[in-house]
């Protein structure tokens, strides 16, 4: 128990400096965010609780392939806001885009081979 409060804590800490970050400098805020940080603590933490190559090259790749979708995102935000477009409208939007195109990874994916 003591260490998924270690890992939550740790996590939540990245979250915070973000956005702590973020409202002083929000270019750099937005590099901090960007660092596969979380993607490395997940594979640290995988690796601890199971240290099998197979699946930490499997859940790599998976990762790199899950990103893509979700980089659209962070286009649309920020146009849909410079637009006029509430902060919540523009999120909700985002995150309905980047389900929409996780949904769509998810099937085509295994069509073009890739193996999530």
């Amino acid at each position: 128990m003591l260490y998924l409060a270690i890992k939550a804590g740790l996590s939540g800490i990245l979250i915070a400096i973000v956005s702590e970050v973020a409202k002083r400098y929000p270019g750099f805020g937005g590099l901090i965010a960007s660092l596969p940080l979380v993607s490395v603590l997940g594979m640290i933490w995988l690796w601890r609780d199971k240290p099998d190559a197979a699946n930490m090259a499997a859940h790599s790749e998976g990762t790199f392939w899950f990103v893509l979708p979700s980089l659209p995102m962070f286009l649309l935000i920020p146009a849909m806001l410079r637009h006029g477009f509430s902060f919540w409208a523009s999120l909700a939007a985002g995150c309905v885009l980047t389900i929409l195109l996780y949904s769509l990874t998810i099937w085509a994916g295994p069509r073009l081979g890739l193996k999530l």
